[in-house]
């Protein structure tokens, strides 16, 4: 079943690298008494995932947390050495958080994986993104196959 507006988010492990390492993080951790803006996509380093999702929350990151956004994780069914990576190369610093779902255990539960092992990529997160206060989903843009549309920086910042 796909998470719906005013679900809790479940509870999940999430890993992410910093100068110390790969770190582990909960989903408690991360979502409670926050607000964040979580998205998904199918793979760092993917044509659409690079060109314009990652980059459009990168950019408009101050204009994001200036509505009371406290954090911008972006989240791939990827390792957390590739997403740590992948954020380098994007130039996302400490505006957008890089999570790992390495085994797409967080996008399972969420109800959000697709297949995508007709491009030799096994079981993704679709894209998508969400705003999540204290844990609970405020608002959830998914996107159809192959669209990006609902989900981007631009969407997630006319919504809040």
């Amino acid at each position: 079943m796909t998470i719906k507006v005013g679900d809790k988010i479940p509870a999940a492990s999430l890993k992410y690298k910093n100068s110390d390492g790969v770190q582990t993080i909960s989903t408690d951790d991360l979502f409670k008494g926050k607000t964040v803006v979580l998205f998904a996509l199918p793979g760092a380093f993917t044509p659409t995932c690079s060109a314009k999702h990652l980059p459009g929350f990168v950019q408009h990151a101050g204009d994001i947390k200036a509505k009371g956004v406290d954090t911008i994780a972006c989240l791939s069914v990827n390792d957390a050495f590739v997403m740590d990576a992948w954020g380098k190369d994007q130039k996302a610093g400490d505006k957008v958080m890089m999570l790992a779902d390495g085994n797409g255990e967080f996008s399972k539960a969420v109800g959000l994986t697709m297949d995508a092992s007709g491009y030799g990529m096994g079981t993704r997160s679709q894209r998508y993104a969400m705003v999540v206060k204290d844990g609970v989903v405020k608002k959830l843009n998914v996107e159809a196959p192959g669209a990006f549309e609902v989900s981007s920086a631009e969407a997630v910042l006319k919504a809040l």
